[in-house]
């Protein structure tokens, strides 16, 4: 919980710049997704409360969000947890993701993502820069952003709707990006800008393939070397 503890410790007495609730949920939850809060870790909402010098009020709020995206979970009178998953749920997960952007990007490239490539290729813009700043919690918002962009230029009004549903548990299930991938977050802003270029250019079913394998961690995007035996790939 070291890591937890010294961001408290940078955090203590929040006072202005926004509701205080936000503030503690972004705290929390760039925590769980950069793995300074382990799974199964427990949330002392009253410690935290504590620690930051407020009230115990805007750490239930956050809380209670953190609980909506599925990334923690609570049980009454036994308390909150930060979600932790099986092998099998992630499993599952990467393939129902693989067949929902594979339908998307097949539907998307057909349309040549009409209307939303500038705001993709932006997408992919705030991912260099997070990658830039090192900063891993931004990158993996601007991802989501664009898969879930990806479901809107579809075309289809049911997809962006499917994804929201199932979006929480991506989130959760850490299946935004590959937790054993070992490269770095450069390549993966350079497949997300190949992914782009391949619907714009209305390549229906390199796009389809290529956005499934890409959700489901099976291969590299484009013409790059295949990995080595004991390396994983990214899942973003």
């Amino acid at each position: 919980m070291t890591g937890l503890n010294d961001l408290l410790e940078q955090s203590k007495g929040m006072a202005s710049g926004g509701l205080l609730s936000d503030r503690v949920y972004r705290l929390l939850r760039s925590a769980i997704l950069s793995g300074e809060m382990v799974p199964d870790q427990r949330i002392v909402e009253s410690d935290i409360a504590k620690r930051l010098g407020i009230s115990q009020a805007p750490v239930r709020e956050a809380v209670k969000r953190l609980v909506h995206e599925s990334l923690v979970t609570h049980v009454p009178r036994l308390g909150s947890r930060v979600a932790s998953i099986s092998v099998e749920q992630a499993e599952q997960a990467r393939e129902l993701r693989g067949l929902l952007e594979e339908y998307a990007a097949r539907a998307a490239a057909k349309r040549r993502a009409e209307g939303y490539v500038d705001q993709l290729r932006a997408v992919v813009d705030d991912m260099r820069r997070a990658d830039r700043q090192d900063d891993p919690t931004s990158f993996r918002d601007s991802d989501m952003a664009f898969h879930r962009l990806v479901c809107q230029a579809s075309g289809d009004h049911l997809l962006p709707r499917l994804w929201e549903v199932m979006e929480p548990s991506l989130w959760s299930l850490r299946v935004i990006s590959n937790p054993f991938y070992t490269g770095g977050l450069n390549t993966l802003v350079a497949e997300h800008a190949r992914l782009v270029e391949m619907l714009a250019d209305g390549r229906v079913e390199e796009a389809a393939l290529a956005f499934r394998l890409h959700a489901t961690g099976e291969a590299q995007i484009g013409s790059k070397p295949p990995p080595e035996d004991d390396e994983q790939l990214p899942m973003s």
